[in-house]
């Protein structure tokens, strides 16, 4: 079952966080040969994507045998998403296993300097 967590992210700035997937002795998920995917939308049901991390296209990170998942989004993509909740999710995917390891709210706090 999927972890529930909030981020709050600042509009313009870049947003960086780091969580880690462990099992339930606590021993970190060896991630090698796992990809990430993370989408923020407005409502679960919204065609609309406002952010879309990956690791693909180097929005995520992972850290292998630490079991580290790193997100990255850059000042620019935070500063095209209006300000006001969201909702997200992050999958980790192997082979053809897909794992919701985190989801919330994304709140994007509106930027004043610009």
């Amino acid at each position: 079952m999927a972890g529930h967590y909030d981020f709050l992210c600042e509009q313009g700035a870049t947003f960086t966080r780091q969580v880690k997937w462990r099992d339930s002795n606590q021993v970190p998920v060896d991630l090698t040969s796992y990809t990430a995917r993370m989408q923020v939308r407005s409502t679960a049901d919204s065609s609309i994507v406002a952010l879309s991390l990956t690791t693909e296209n180097g929005g995520i990170a992972l850290g292998g045998t630490a079991g580290t998942i790193d997100l990255l989004a850059t000042a620019t993509q935070t500063a095209a998403i209006e300000a006001g909740d969201y909702v997200y999710d992050l999958e980790l995917v192997f082979s053809s296993t897909v794992y919701r390891v985190l989801q919330g709210c994304f709140v994007i706090d509106a930027e004043v300097t610009r």
